[in-house]
């Protein structure tokens, strides 16, 4: 029985996080479908997105300049 502990000790943390991504996942698929909106998190995901690739175009620019 003891053999079979770490088993369990290892499986079930894994299958708690797989279990809660996808339930997270079909929240958010669920919500898109019904109001036809991008959930919140989304939108500031896509806005760090953009504030990092803009931030890093100017920090490349100026590093040319510079040289």
């Amino acid at each position: 029985m003891f053999d079979n502990l770490g088993i369990i000790l290892i499986i079930l943390p894994v299958l708690y996080i797989v279990i809660s991504f996808a339930v997270e996942n079909g929240i958010k698929e669920a919500y898109k479908d019904i109001t036809g909106k991008k959930p919140k998190d989304e939108h500031d995901l896509e806005n760090r997105i953009k504030m990092y690739t803009s931030s890093k175009k100017h920090m490349n620019n100026n590093d040319k300049e510079e040289l």
